[in-house]
């Protein structure tokens, strides 16, 4: 039987946590993780009517992490949910590794820690000499071999910009334990090609966005949803976008709403265009007062260049969303 894929909605790829600078345990090379952080937030999304969480992507910064440091941060979150009333909520397991041993040993553990999903990064090092063919070959011994279900990660940026073309995700999508793909790019067109495919079952595999500049466009496309950073720090606007997205009927009043919503969603997210991981730490410590601005590990250091001068820029749209968010 095929496995199942995430339900259909918002997901957040969270950030991991590490202590302030100002902790006594801090260290300038390897920043102890600060659970207590990572819980409140995890919480705070749940509540928000986040659908589920990616945990230990590229915003959670994978590659940064060990081994025990990962089942630390993913114990430590299920744990939470289950002693707050969320029991089963939907977590999804980022890989980095670029060897399937270590893939299938990440998804294993990440299992026995609680969580129902994996998502895979496309492995990118090999960058000039990969083949469509080696693709769809490492994906498929990943999940014949793994012990929950994957989805494909395509993120040419951090991968070395290796592309998947619509025709291996549709070969991929035949896998009866891969059920989705994240597509963290801007190409809509490989977003159509992809959801609208009649070549791919979309009731096994689901498409989702890693842009929630583009969650209304790709709803129409029948992609199942985003895996968003902003969602991280203004939950309910994407929740609330999503759910204009996918009405049958909208008003008048509500087509109006959304694209309004989706041009004060698409402007914020420019943040986390420029500057990534650090910029979406640094929304969610001075938009939800949860972390440190600089608390990432090298060689990322500090908060977003510029400081203070720098968010000064970014007042206008971040108050405009800001100004929904506490109306939802």
């Amino acid at each position: 039987m095929p496995s199942t894929p995430p339900p259909p909605g918002v997901y957040v790829p969270v950030p991991t946590f590490f202590v302030p600078p100002s902790s006594p345990s801090y260290t300038t090379i390897s920043t102890p993780l600060d659970p207590s952080i990572q819980a409140a937030h995890s919480l705070h999304l749940a509540r928000s009517g986040i659908t589920g969480l990616v945990v230990l992507g590229s915003t959670g910064e994978a590659v940064h992490l060990t081994n025990k440091e990962r089942s630390q941060v993913l114990r430590g979150i299920r744990q939470t949910f289950d002693e707050n009333g969320f029991q089963d909520y939907p977590l999804i397991a980022g890989t980095a590794a670029q060897n399937v041993e270590d893939v299938v040993e990440q998804l294993k553990a990440a299992k026995e820690d609680g969580v129902q999903w994996g998502l895979v990064l496309v492995p990118g090092y090999f960058a000039a000499a990969s083949t469509q063919k080696g693709i769809v070959k490492w994906f498929q011994e990943v999940a014949s071999r793994s012990e929950i279900p994957v989805m494909v990660y395509h993120y040419p940026g951090v991968s070395n910009n290796v592309r998947v073309t619509p025709s291996t995700f549709a070969i991929l999508s035949q896998h009866p334990n891969i059920v989705g793909c994240k597509l963290s790019h801007g190409d809509v067109s490989i977003h159509a090609q992809i959801a609208c495919s009649p070549l791919i079952d979309h009731t096994h595999f689901h498409t989702f966005t890693g842009l929630g500049q583009q969650l209304l466009p790709i709803l129409s496309l029948g992609c199942a949803g985003t895996i968003d950073g902003s969602a991280g720090f203004f939950p309910k606007s994407v929740v609330r976008l999503y759910n204009l997205g996918v009405k049958d009927r909208p008003t008048d009043a509500e087509v109006k709403e959304r694209r309004l919503l989706q041009y004060k969603v698409s402007a914020v997210e420019e943040i986390v265009v420029k500057y990534g991981t650090v910029g979406i730490k640094e929304c969610v410590s001075r938009i939800l007062g949860m972390g440190a601005r600089a608390g990432t590990r090298i060689p990322l250091e500090g908060g977003i260049p510029g400081g203070d001068k720098e968010w000064e820029n970014w007042k206008e749209v971040v108050g405009e969303l800001g100004a929904v968010e506490k109306g939802l």
